[in-house]
């Protein structure tokens, strides 16, 4: 054992994956298919808004290969992030192209497509809103029209709802009218829109489901696998305790796999069949139905003096959640953090308003929210620096957040970060040549932007075992998706808390019947959740342990071995290093 020293957690250390994934040797979810598993198949919604009148599946059912098609009733169950809006397929009304109507399993996955081409839907089309303007326009048709009814999961203060508008998050800080009245500010507005981004990971979204024990197993990929277990127990009206979540190696997520996709409807195809089901996205489903990082709105309004204070700051954010809720519920309370970190503000007020339409939904996608509203804010940035002529770098100098600041939120930031790392950039800058030459004939120049993110929040479980041999496992849901956190960042941790080598630290891939509750892999919380992590603080009671249990053995004492040898005359096996056979005095 080396000491236990903080430091001891940087070390050159190679990912014990590498070799393998190098070598195709690892197996993702899609190769943990065996022989004699069904396939399954999605029917989806071919409009984008429609009340179903009819839904015959007698045909299909008698087709060959076919073992089963379940459809809403045999799932009935709503569910959602923030709003319990969704539900597994569309019963009465379709509110997006791509919805599903029904999921069949067969022997092959040719089968199970043909007999969906089999089933029988008959759609009445209904008027639809595609756009953020047309849904907010009034008279506008209502993406759901029983929202009331929704049960609401996230209870946030100052929250409101209605109509299309599935969620509006305000932060309201100081006395922005009275900011704007000045007559000693410049008033500066600015408008941008961005379009929606998809994860394109090399894994597609991917499912196997069996009945085992009365039990649904899921070998999901998937970034959390708690979310996984308790929606596809909601969905399937069974207890959480029913649903077991396993997690191999995942083949990249982004945020699209932080959520729950397929999983049910395999869950449900291998209840209905009580056969192992696997459904896995093709590329195309995944393009169609993934949930992309939102379209968005953004306007920005600032009121700024001649000397460049942000006396005040006004800021409306339109985020397109799609037919369903889901992620964005969550990320409009984010806008705060994201749009108004960064710079001390005097007055603030910022709305957030995740808005309903018949399209796909959106989800998380890497450091959501925050990518496009960074990028609005540092582009407004630039456009107080032109209306007020100050140099772009001494404005973001005198007002980057310091030392016992105030963000928009009220939140007291410590430590004088921002600043340093501006004065390194001036440096990095003038001393870096130039390479317009490179640009050959393209636009070049140099930028000087702020960006912030913060550590996403909420409980997470780690258990680490010491084992015989001296080295120790640990036991969380956190999910390698190829960052190396459970490959390179916890084995350090757990070992530098331990005093042993990363080599010797076993991460335990996750299973939710062996690890305790856990939010997911995202948003930089698995290696740094709120200090210090669970695997980190199970490390550090276990030395605090051994420092108390484990006493320095007195030098009149020494070990004696012994070999012992059976009737036969045998050598048993070696005995563990951990456990002297004679201790004498």
């Amino acid at each position: 054992m080396s000491d236990a020293e903080p430091s001891n957690a940087v070390v050159n250390f190679a990912r014990r994956d590498a070799r393998d994934k190098l070598r195709g040797r690892t197996r993702f979810t899609v190769d943990q298919v065996g022989p004699g598993t069904l396939h399954g198949f999605i029917l989806r919604a071919t409009v984008p808004s429609a009340r179903i009148v009819k839904l015959d599946t007698s045909a299909a059912r008698k087709m060959p290969g076919v073992r089963a098609i379940v459809t809403a009733q045999d799932a009935p169950g709503k569910f959602g992030i923030g709003i319990a809006d969704q539900s597994l397929f569309a019963g009465d009304v379709v509110r997006y192209h791509g919805e599903p109507i029904a999921a069949i399993a067969a022997d092959t996955l040719q089968q199970a497509k043909e007999a969906a081409a089999a089933i029988d839907v008959g759609l009445e089309a209904i008027p639809s809103v595609l756009t953020m303007a047309d849904a907010l326009a009034p008279d506008a048709p209502l993406v759901h029209e029983d929202w009331k009814n929704y049960d609401v999961i996230l209870e946030a203060e100052g929250a409101k709802r209605g109509g299309n508008i599935a969620w509006e998050a305000t932060v309201h800080r100081g006395d922005t009218d009275a900011a704007f009245s000045r007559n000693d500010v410049h008033i500066i507005e600015s408008s941008y829109r961005v379009g929606r981004q998809i994860h394109m990971q090399l894994e597609p979204r991917a499912a196997i489901a069996s009945c085992e024990d009365g039990r649904i197993h899921l070998i999901a990929s998937t970034q959390a696998p708690w979310t996984v277990k308790n929606v596809t127990a909601r969905t399937l009206g069974l207890p959480p305790s029913q649903v077991r979540v396993t997690t191999p190696p995942v083949g990249g997520g982004f945020g699209v796999k932080y959520g729950c996709s397929v999983e049910p409807y395999a869950a449900a195809l291998a209840r209905a069949t009580g056969q192992t089901v696997v459904l896995i996205n093709s590329r195309q489903e995944e393009i169609q139905t993934c949930l992309c990082r939102e379209n968005a709105d953004i306007h920005i309004r600032s009121a700024v003096t001649g000397d460049g204070q942000i006396v005040g700051r006004e800021a409306t954010v339109l985020m397109d959640c799609g037919a369903y809720g889901g992620e964005q519920i969550y990320l409009t309370t984010m806008t705060a953090h994201t749009l108004g970190a960064g710079y001390r503000l005097g007055a603030v007020k910022m709305t957030s308003r995740a808005v309903y339409t018949h399209t796909a939904p959106n989800g998380a996608f890497r450091a959501c929210n925050g990518v496009y509203n960074i990028f609005a804010l540092e582009r407004h940035t630039d456009e107080i620096c032109g209306a007020i002529g100050m140099d772009p770098l001494e404005f973001r100098r005198r007002n980057v957040l310091g030392d016992g600041d105030i963000g928009s939120t009220g939140q007291v930031f410590e430590g004088n970060v921002l600043g340093p790392m501006l004065d390194c950039m001036e440096a990095m800058s003038k001393s870096a040549a130039s390479r317009k030459s490179d640009a050959e004939g393209r636009l070049y120049g140099r930028a000087v932007t702020v960006g912030t993110w913060f550590v996403f929040v909420g409980p997470s479980a780690a258990t680490v075992n010491l084992n015989p041999d001296g080295s120790a496992t640990v036991v969380t849901a956190g999910v390698e998706i190829g960052q190396g956190t459970m490959m390179q960042s916890l084995p350090q941790i757990v070992a530098a808390k331990l005093g042993l080598h990363p080599e010797d630290i076993i991460v335990k891939a996750a299973d939710t019947d062996a690890a305790g509750f856990d939010v997911g892999v995202g948003g930089g919380r698995t290696t740094v959740p709120p200090p210090p992590s669970p695997a980190t603080r199970c490390a550090r009671k276990f030395s605090m342990s051994q420092a108390r249990c484990y006493r320095p053995v007195p030098s009149t004492w020494f070990f004696r071995t012994v070999v012992w040898k059976s009737s036969e005359g045998k050598e048993p096996a070696p005995r563990s290093p951990m456990l002297p056979s004679t201790l004498s005095r």
